[in-house]
C-alpha cells in the first residue's frame, strides 16, 4: 500500500467513525465521564481527569450531544496514527516497506481501535499520548537531538493525566536507558531528566489534588491488587489472553506477539524501547490477573509499541501475513458495526454487551421522568446516576447518593421527604444507612424490542439529612 492510499484509508476510516459516533447511544461510561466534563476538576475519585477536558472541549463545539462528548475519539485516533506512522518510519529508516504504514495499518485494524476511536474513555487519550511519546522517542533515536526528550517528558504527563498507567511509559524509557551503553551516557546528560520534569509539572495538579483528598483515587486504582484472589487466578488470566486475542483478531494478535518477541531479542535500542513499552506494562496487567478481572481495555497501551515492533521486525514468510491479518481484522470490526446499527444475530440480554451498555436507555428515563411526579429522583449507582443525567428533561431534580459522590465539588441536597429511589436489582435493596424512610413501588425494567435488558426497582424514600450526597447541576442539552 502507497503512502498516499494509507492516508486516504485512515481518512475513510476517521469519516465512518465520526459518523458513528454522531448516531450511537452513549454507554454509561461515556454519560459518567460527560458528568465530568461540566464539573472539571483536577482529580476524581476514580481515575485522572484529562478525560474531563478532552469532552469539554469536543461539546464546546458540537453541544451535549453524542458527536459531542466523542469528537476527539476519532480525531485522536487519526492524530495518533499519523503519530504512529512516524515514529515507524523513525524507528526503521533502513527499511523500504513501509513500516509506519504497516504499524498504523495493524493497529486500526483491531477490534480495540475500531471500538474504541467511537467510544470515549480515559484509554482515548492515553493511547494518543501514549503513542505520542513513542513518537518523540523515535525522533531522537533518528536525529540524536536531545530536545526530542522535551516532546517525550510533555507527552508522558499527558498520558498520566489521561490515566495513571501512563506513568509506566516513563517506565519503559528509563530501562531502555539503562540498559544500553549509549543510553546510559544520555543520563549523564541533563535533556532526559527535564523532560521528566516537564512530565512530572504536568502532572502535578493531579497529585495536589489526591493529597487534599487523602489520595484516594491513586489508592482505589493502586489499590486493585492489594488482595490476591488465586483460586480465580486461572480464569482472569484465560480471560484476559483470550479476550485480547479477541480485541485485536486472532492474525494480528499472533503478528503482534511474535514482534514483540523478536524486538526482545534484537541487539538495537529503539527496538528495546518497544519490546519494554510491551512487556512492562504486560507483566502488571499478568500480576493484577492474580488479584481480579483485568477489563478488556486496559492493555490498550500494549498495541502501539507492539505494532511498531512487528512492522520493524518481521519479514520473509510473516510479513506476508499482514494484509490477510488487517482484513480479518476490518471484518470483524465492520460485523460489530452492523451488530450495534442493525441487531442482526438477536443475542440473548443477558449475552449481548451491545444492548447492555447501549439499549432501551432513552424510553427507560422517559418512564423515570413520569414516575417521579416532580419529586427529586435518587440513584446510587453511577451508571445509573450517568444515563438519568443523560436522558432525563433539565427540569428533573437528580440526587446522586453514595460515598463515590462526596469526592465531587457539588452542592449537597436540601432536606427532602419524598423522592423517587432507582435501584438496580443487581445490587440489591436500598442500604437503610441512605434513606430514613424506604417503600417499595414497582419494577422499571430498561427493554430492548420488548425483553428486558436490565431490572430496576423503584422506591418511594426520604434521604438522611447526613447522608453521602450531592445534587446535580442539570444543563439543558441541544
Amino acid at each position: 500500500m502507497t503512502g498516499r492510499r494509507g492516508l486516504l484509508l485512515l481518512l475513510s476510516l476517521t469519516a465512518l467513525r465520526l459518523a458513528l459516533a454522531a448516531i450511537l447511544p452513549l454507554t454509561p461510561d461515556e454519560a459518567y465521564y460527560w458528568l465530568w466534563s461540566r464539573h472539571v476538576q483536577p482529580g476524581y475519585y476514580d481515575d485522572a481527569p484529562l478525560i474531563a477536558v478532552w469532552i469539554k472541549a469536543g461539546t464546546a463545539l458540537f453541544g451535549a450531544t453524542p458527536l459531542g462528548v466523542r469528537l476527539f475519539s476519532p480525531v485522536g485516533a487519526l492524530a495518533g496514527s499519523l503519530l504512529l506512522w512516524q515514529a515507524g518510519n523513525d524507528f526503521f529508516s533502513n527499511r523500504t516497506d513501509h513500516p509506519g504504514l504497516v504499524a498504523a495499518l495493524l493497529l486500526n485494524a483491531t477490534l480495540l481501535l475500531g471500538a474504541g476511536a467511537i467510544i470515549t474513555t480515559p484509554d482515548t487519550p492515553l493511547l494518543l499520548f501514549w503513542t505520542a511519546t513513542l513518537a518523540a522517542l523515535a525522533r531522537w533515536h533518528k536525529t540524536g537531538d536531545d530536545r526530542w526528550w522535551l516532546a517525550a517528558g510533555a507527552a508522558g504527563g499527558l498520558a498520566m493525566d489521561a490515566k495513571y498507567t501512563g506513568l509506566l511509559i516513563f517506565a519503559a524509557a528509563g530501562l531502555s536507558l539503562l540498559t544500553d551503553q549509549r543510553g546510559r551516557a544520555v543520563l549523564r546528560r541533563p535533556w532526559p531528566w527535564l523532560g521528566m520534569l516537564i512530565g512530572l509539572v504536568l502532572f502535578m495538579p493531579v497529585l495536589i489534588w489526591n493529597a487534599r483528598h487523602r489520595w484516594v483515587s491513586l489508592l482505589k486504582q493502586g489499590g486493585r491488587t492489594a488482595h490476591l484472589d488465586l483460586s480465580h487466578a486461572g480464569l482472569h488470566l484465560a480471560d484476559l489472553i483470550l479476550g485480547q486475542f479477541g480485541l485485536a483478531t486472532p492474525l494480528i494478535a499472533v503478528l503482534l506477539v511474535l514482534g514483540t518477541l523478536r524486538a526482545s531479542r534484537a541487539g538495537d535500542a529503539g527496538l528495546r524501547l518497544l519490546a519494554l513499552s510491551v512487556v512492562l506494562p504486560a507483566l502488571i496487567f499478568l500480576e493484577h490477573s492474580l488479584s481480579g478481572v483485568v477489563q478488556g481495555n486496559w492493555p490498550a497501551i500494549l498495541y502501539p509499541g507492539a505494532a511498531l515492533a512487528s512492522a520493524g521486525t518481521l519479514g520473509g514468510r510473516s510479513r506476508r501475513w499482514v494484509a490477510p491479518a488487517a482484513v480479518l481484522g476490518f471484518a470483524i470490526t465492520a460485523l460489530v458495526y452492523g451488530q450495534v446499527l442493525t441487531r442482526f444475530i438477536a443475542l440473548p440480554p443477558a449475552r449481548d454487551p451491545i444492548a447492555l451498555q447501549m439499549r432501551g436507555w432513552r424510553a427507560w428515563s422517559a418512564e423515570a421522568a413520569r414516575e417521579a411526579h416532580g419529586d427529586p429522583i435518587i440513584a446510587t449507582d453511577y451508571a445509573t446516576i450517568a444515563e438519568l443525567d443523560w436522558g432525563l428533561p433539565a427540569q428533573n431534580r437528580l440526587i446522586a447518593a453514595g460515598p463515590r459522590w462526596r469526592w465531587f465539588a457539588l452542592p449537597h441536597p436540601p432536606p427532602t421527604r419524598r423522592a423517587l429511589l432507582i435501584q438496580s436489582n443487581r445490587r440489591g435493596p436500598p442500604s437503610p444507612a441512605l434513606f430514613s424512610a424506604i417503600t417499595k413501588i414497582g419494577p422499571l425494567n430498561r427493554q430492548s424490542h420488548g425483553v428486558t435488558v436490565q431490572a430496576y426497582t423503584l422506591y418511594r424514600v426520604t434521604l438522611r439529612a447526613n447522608a453521602p450526597a450531592v445534587l446535580l447541576r442539570r444543563p439543558h442539552r441541544r
